[in-house]
């Protein structure tokens, strides 16, 4: 496969890893951080930029809002500040995996020639070894082997990423026609594969929707979702980090909010975040005592180990 071709697919198929808001929307629900009337809310972002600007003015020390500007920047094309934003937030907190592969994914579109620079192929591998589940870094690491010319070993790695993706993810279903387009690039049969794999995942918890196991889960309605699968990804995407760290502050300031934990614990899965689900369901059982059980199951439910 050409480089040009590779670094072609690798700057708009890394996108099928950006966050889809409907499926964090099934994780954290609208009611949670705004409404308590149960009225479907107007579609809204974080914020705009300036207001970005202004919060990690107010308080530098602030690795979310280092992080939501980082968005909101990779949201404009301004890729440079993208970087530097995510840099001055993992200066703060160095040992969040996901914000390690956002700076590499930064990197890879602020590149003007190489498809994957060095800068970016060492922070993701040091986003795996913070958390080997996060599933940028993943996808990323499969793409570097790919652009070296090991197809065989990227699709496996694809492959891989599949059998650990829930059912119903955001990135699902592009995952699935990556591998396919490299697989017919280079003549490798794939199909029964990926069907191996989808079938190894057996009962995954959906993202958006959920199922049977995560029912009781709250979460928006029907029409919220739709509302929300309307807005672009770059909207998408930034809005849902900035939801789930609202809702982190939110329970932080009221921690017997059992139904907000177990919300912030799906929103965490869905975004590929195991590590920080583990870390809620520690901080929620730890305030929450009573409702250990309720907690353990509902986690269990959604896949945390």
């Amino acid at each position: 496969m050409s480089e040009e071709r590779s670094g072609s697919r690798t700057k708009t198929g890394v996108l099928l890893l950006g966050l889809a808001l409907a499926a964090v929307l099934g994780a954290v629900g609208y009611r949670s951080l705004d409404r308590q009337d149960g009225a479907a809310p107007p579609t809204a972002r974080v914020g705009p930029l300036a207001t970005l600007e202004a919060r990690v003015a107010d308080d530098p020390s602030d690795a979310a809002a280092w992080q939501e500007l980082g968005y909101a920047r990779f949201d404009r094309g301004d890729f440079g500040a993208a970087v530097s934003a995510y840099r001055r937030a993992i200066e703060i907190d160095p040992e969040e995996a996901v914000l390690w592969s956002a700076l590499g994914e930064a990197l890879v579109m602020d590149s003007e020639r190489d498809p994957l620079p060095a800068n970016a192929r060492a922070a993701f591998r040091h986003a795996v070894s913070l958390n080997p589940a996060d599933p940028r870094a993943r996808y990323f690491l499969a793409v570097e082997r790919d652009l070296d010319g090991d197809h065989e070993g990227a699709i496996a790695a694809w492959l891989d990423l599949l059998e650990d993706t829930p059912r119903g993810a955001p990135w699902e279903a592009d995952l699935v026609r990556t591998i396919e387009q490299v697989g017919r690039i280079n003549s490798i049969d794939v199909a029964e594969r990926i069907a191996r794999a989808q079938a190894a995942r057996g009962a995954q918890v959906a993202s958006a929707g959920g199922g049977a196991a995560t029912a009781a889960i709250p979460g928006p309605s029907a029409a919220q979702i739709a509302a929300a699968s309307a807005m672009p990804p770059g909207e998408q995407r930034q809005m849902a980090e900035g939801m789930v760290a609202r809702l982190e502050a939110k329970l932080a300031a009221d921690p017997a909010n059992v139904d907000g934990w177990i919300m912030l614990m799906r929103s965490r899965m869905t975004l590929g975040q195991p590590d920080r689900a583990r870390r809620a369901l520690a901080d929620a059982t730890r305030a929450n005592p009573a409702a250990a059980v309720q907690l353990r199951e509902a986690a269990e439910a959604l896949g945390i180990r």
